[in-house]
């Protein structure tokens, strides 16, 4: 997502490329398509200059949709999302501990986006230009 959203307006990725740029597997990558096109989070195009875009401006997609979409659900202890699973849920107290910290982190998830990423990357790569 992060290697669509530095293309973003400018031409689709391939996975072939973008594997290549992020040093991970095509394989890997094509396992995250689904999902992310379930989510409606990116397009894909046929053909010889087909290749996947974001479906939305990067300013419109946080990295809790992305997370949410590819991992599903993103609670760090069962019970928080399934009381049923313990007895005691209602009493617990660290159940309780435990929903906030997932509320605050995706908090955390939802308030960053595909755009200040590639800000924050583009600020990085000038620094790194500048200091040489």
């Amino acid at each position: 997502m992060f290697d669509l959203a530095l293309h973003y307006g400018e031409r689709t990725v391939s996975l072939k490329d973008a594997a290549n740029r992020l040093g991970i597997s095509e394989k890997y990558l094509w396992h995250l398509i689904p999902p992310l096109k379930n989510a409606g989070l990116i397009n894909a195009t046929r053909g010889a200059r087909g290749g996947y875009a974001l479906a939305r401006q990067p300013h419109r997609i946080s990295l809790k949709e992305i997370l949410e979409s590819v991992e599903g659900s993103m609670s760090l202890v069962e019970c928080t999302e399934k009381p049923s699973l313990c007895n005691r849920s209602e009493s617990c107290i660290a159940r309780e501990v435990w929903m906030e910290v997932t509320n605050r982190m995706l908090q955390a998830l939802a308030s960053f986006t595909l755009d200040e990423m590639v800000e924050k990357q583009k600020s990085r790569q000038e620094a790194i230009s500048y200091s040489i």
